[in-house]
């Protein structure tokens, strides 16, 4: 067999298993026809979880969506996202927190901002017009039990119904992925930090 000969076949057989996976995703594709608004979960140790919230803003804004963004936790510096977002008439952005918990070494000072967040969480959640809500490091509230989860939960589930919701932070609860319709973990297989590199602009801020 000639060289050109092998290309030829090994073209072929692409093509063959190309042509399989086609009829396999178009049939997902035909299956999954319902249209609703869906809960999104981004946990786990890794970079990434809010900087993927916020690359669906950008995609809300660009289809003309109304999008409402609430950050828990966070609050003590400025960052890149709010400044670029704060800049769109369509986003309704909520800086709540009083600062990273081990910054703030206060439990009820980080309980009252938490449940002040969740008032503004709450009015965005019943607002059918907001068609996508970004609850930033919500896990952290929850994991450290700022907030009762079952109120969390039973705010999210009576949203309206083609509202959609991205949750971020490490430690996301049992309850809540159960009920989210997709859940994505980051893990953490390496980091500039660790090796002495700070936090910089365009990055992490």
């Amino acid at each position: 067999m000639t060289q050109s000969d092998d290309e030829a076949a090994r073209n072929a057989r692409h093509r063959e298993r190309m042509q399989r996976r086609k009829a396999v995703v178009d049939g997902r594709i035909k299956d999954a026809q319902d249209e609703r608004g869906v809960l999104l979960v981004h946990t786990g140790n890794g970079k990434g979880k809010s900087s993927s919230a916020f690359g669906m803003v950008a995609r809300a804004l660009g289809h003309g969506m109304q999008v409402g963004v609430v950050q828990f936790i966070k609050g003590k510096f400025s960052t890149g996202e709010e400044a670029f977002f704060r800049r769109f008439d369509a986003v309704r952005y909520h800086v709540m927190g009083e600062g990273y918990t081990w910054e703030t070494q206060d439990r009820e000072q980080d309980m009252r901002a938490a449940a002040a967040a969740w008032e503004v969480a709450r009015a965005l959640l019943r607002d059918p017009d907001v068609a996508l809500v970004v609850l930033d490091e919500l896990n952290i509230a929850l994991k450290y039990k700022y907030l009762d989860i079952e109120m969390v939960l039973a705010d999210l589930e009576a949203r309206p119904a083609m509202q959609h919701v991205v949750v971020t932070g490490r430690g996301a609860p049992e309850a809540l992925t159960e009920i989210a319709d997709t859940v994505t973990e980051m893990r953490d297989h390496k980091h500039a930090f660790r090796s002495g590199i700070k936090a910089q602009k365009g990055v992490e801020l």
